[in-house]
């Protein structure tokens, strides 16, 4: 067992999206299975100083660094217009500004994994910060890790993808965590990097919030996660559209059930914040208030996976929302923009009968969904406690491959 390894993991966004988190924990964990004493310096991307002082002040692990990557702010940032014509005339010197914080780590490092789930896709517009963090390690000579992670498609953009095509074959390794990112890169060429795991997520341990954040879960009680990203894939992008249709929703879920709802907030970043905009849907709603409950955004990472784990059935639309009800055995209905959810759902059992794709996503259609899985919820869950150890199995074997990567 290799002693005192150091790990950069890179290019993850901050705490306050839980799933970042997440996959910090579970990859610490599998870590740890496999080597002894591992260090963790984490170089994440921040909306602002703030958000990156407050989570290096609150980290509880004391093995995990936190540093910062450098991106622009804003496109109206003076800074960012400043940087503007260095960044077209000088692309290397430009890569090397965005991870300055990383770099003087990376040549002791054991490897470098890129984390962050769904960073190599077209979700949030073209990748290049993570393309560029490629670069900067493989030209360091350190293995790059493509880690846990959803890839592509990328076919939308024929030329990015020709591009994706030469650079993901020149990584160490590509981790995927869905058989969906497989089955595309298989149809790209891209296989002998490749490997099956699952997301690291799958291993985060759960902890019951402390005193001062004691929550009480009513037994049977139904938890949603509904986010203000949906807007972008729903609509046409139209908020208002959405927050009626996500009211609407609700509303729908508690006329066909007596359980307790509560919504439950997975990211509360400055740009896209579930609170707020569970906040104005429990406004919105015309039902009894004490029926229900929104979550305070107080929670962490492994205190919300607590707290969907008491849940009767989840539906989600964050990610790592459903892994952390699916890898709790907690009956999951996913709304489905992407390939990961799907290729998650696929892994898991199978099938996609348990994700809405957002043109069905209606109030009735989702509350009979809703209603069909509550009476198969014994059923569901079965099928849960037999596929999730092969999932946290399937999580743990990234460690092992990369140990023999990397020996």
């Amino acid at each position: 067992m290799s002693e005192n390894p150091t790990f950069i993991l890179a290019g993850n966004g901050s705490y306050d999206n839980r799933g970042c988190e997440a996959i910090v924990r579970g990859t610490a964990k599998i870590l740890r299975h496999y080597y002894k004493n591992p260090s963790f310096l984490c170089a994440s991307f921040f909306q602002n100083q703030e958000q990156f002082e407050k989570q290096r002040r609150e980290e509880f692990d004391p093995a995990i660094v936190h540093k910062k990557a450098n991106k622009r702010q804003s496109k109206f940032d003076p800074n960012w217009l400043l940087r503007l014509p260095f960044r077209k005339a000088y692309p290397e010197l430009y890569k090397n500004w965005i991870y300055k914080e990383m770099i003087p780590y990376v040549e002791n490092s054991t490897s470098v994994l890129s984390i962050g789930g769904d960073n190599y896709s077209l979700d949030y517009g073209i990748p290049r910060s993570f393309t560029y963090l490629d670069d900067v390690v493989l030209e360091r000579k350190r293995p790059l890790v493509i880690w846990g992670a959803s890839v592509g498609p990328f076919e939308k953009i024929p030329e990015y993808e020709q591009y994706m095509k030469n650079h993901l074959r020149e990584v160490t390794g590509i981790f995927a965590r869905e058989p969906t990112t497989i089955e595309y890169l298989d149809r790209i060429g891209i296989t002998d990097n490749v490997y099956k795991v699952a997301d690291p997520a799958f291993l985060m341990d759960v902890t019951e919030p402390s005193s001062d954040k004691q929550i009480e879960i009513e037994e049977n009680s139904i938890g949603i996660n509904l986010s203000p990203l949906m807007a972008k894939y729903f609509i046409d992008g139209n908020m208002e559209s959405w927050i009626n249709t996500a009211t609407k929703i609700v509303e729908e879920i508690t006329n066909i059930t007596n359980n307790k709802i509560y919504l439950i907030p997975h990211v509360t970043t400055p740009s896209s914040n579930d609170y707020l905009f569970l906040k104005e849907v429990k406004k919105r709603a015309k039902t009894s208030r004490e029926k229900i409950i929104l979550l305070p955004p107080t929670y962490n990472a492994s205190e919300t996976k607590w707290i969907i784990s008491k849940m009767r059935i989840f539906a989600g639309a964050r990610t790592h929302s459903t892994i952390a009800a699916l890898s709790s055995c907690v009956p999951t209905l996913s709304f489905a923009y992407s390939i990961k959810a799907k290729g998650i759902n696929k892994d898991i059992f199978g099938h996609e009968d348990y994700c809405l794709n957002l043109e069905k996503l209606t109030p009735e259609i989702v509350a009979k969904k809703i209603e069909s899985m509550l009476e198969r919820r014994k059923e569901i869950r079965s099928e849960l406690k037999a596929a999730i150890p092969r999932a946290e199995n399937e999580a743990l074997l990234a460690g092992k491959i990369l140990q023999k990567m990397t020996e």
